[in-house]
């Protein structure tokens, strides 16, 4: 009579699935053709790296690598209900006390098998935002290959006929090309970090939740075993009756109750950066932060708004001539490499002003 409670007689959405949708089921739990075991596992890494565009094979290599795990984990959360099931069985035939501390235990259990399943279809967000990535690396690896394709052919057409006039209509299309490809590259390289932060976001946040969840039932499974009188007796003494049915069923509900009220901002365990950490991670988002919102030079020069004090420039000349006196002695301390203060233009034109020579 008292081994039928489980936890998921009444199942509810939790704090965290209010807060969080949970996902939909992964996609490794359907369409399996080699079951489980080693030649699946095998085959996908393997293969993977076979196929498709050079720029892609690495990271298609890495999603179907994370397939396997995603196959193993569900492995392990099946069978990790099954042996769950398995210990309730074998403490039916033992003493009352052993018989109701094993059935709770499975039950907790049997919680962590489940949690193990819910965490696969999250980790399923990861790999397919990772996916993602490798499409993108696919489709920008065409622009490469024709750019590479042209200037090969210019080559070999400046190596055996010099004077082609084929030679200038294939560099117009490598200009064309290499637009093109910057344009692809540019993409790739934006994509590639806004999915690599929200893949890695998805598996972290779900690990956390996991992790935490895991470790409170852990907690509360300790408290279950206290229920067990392990005093030893004598031959022929008999133990006292058991009377924790109602305390092992209170363990379970505020089990129960920890797990549904569980969301990220109550979450037990924080990473806490040292000083230098905290520092160093600062200043790098202050520079990306910095490099986003750009140079502010507004400010930079005062607008003149009052036009009555406005002097023509004949009426500053003796300012002027200070002027253009420092500036010619800057020009003797330290020369100028810049093409526009030099004597002669980019055209060759004589720009600025002419040297006078200076009477001793």
């Amino acid at each position: 009579m008292h081994r039928t409670y489980s936890m998921r007689a009444t199942r509810a959405p939790t704090a965290s699935q209010i807060q969080n949708p949970p996902p939909p089921p992964s996609t490794t739990k359907s369409g399996r053709f080699f079951g489980r075991g080693g030649l699946g596992h095998a085959l996908r890494r393997n293969a993977a790296g076979h196929f498709g565009p050079d720029l892609a094979k690495k990271l298609s290599q890495l999603v179907k690598m994370e397939k396997n795990v995603m196959r193993s984990m569900e492995t392990v959360a099946k069978e990790r209900m099954e042996v769950a099931q398995q210990l309730s069985i074998w403490g039916e035939a033992c003493d009352e006390d052993v018989s109701d501390v094993t059935d709770k235990l499975g039950v907790l259990l049997y919680e962590i098998g489940e949690l193990e399943d819910q965490y696969v279809d999250r980790y399923d967000q990861y790999r397919v935002t990772m996916k993602s990535i490798r499409n993108i690396e696919a489709s920008v690896q065409p622009s490469r290959d024709r750019k590479q394709k042209i200037t090969d052919q210019i080559a070999q057409l400046k190596y055996k006929e010099p004077n082609s006039p084929r030679i200038v209509v294939l560099e117009q299309e490598l200009v064309r090309a290499e637009a093109e490809s910057l344009v692809a590259e540019a993409q790739l390289s934006n994509i590639t970090r806004e999915k690599i932060k929200a893949a890695y976001t998805y598996q972290f946040d779900a690990l956390r939740e996991h992790c935490e969840k895991v470790a409170i039932i852990a907690g509360y499974g300790k408290h279950l075993l206290e229920l067990i009188d392990d005093t030893p007796v004598t031959p022929g003494e008999t133990r006292a009756a058991y009377d924790g049915y109602e305390a092992s069923k209170a363990i379970i509900q505020d089990c129960e109750d920890s797990l549904t009220n569980w969301v990220t901002q109550n979450a037990a365990v924080s990473a806490k950066l040292s000083t230098r950490a905290r520092t160093l991670s600062q200043r790098r988002r202050n520079n990306i932060k910095a490099r986003s919102e750009g140079h502010d030079l507004s400010g930079q020069d005062v607008p003149l708004n009052d036009r009555d004090s406005w002097l023509p420039a004949g009426q500053h000349k003796d300012e002027y001539d200070d002027e253009e006196e420092e500036e010619e002695e800057d020009d003797i301390d330290a020369p100028s490499h810049s093409m526009l203060d030099s004597e002669t233009g980019l055209n060759g034109e004589s720009r600025g002003r002419n040297q006078e020579p200076v009477v001793a």
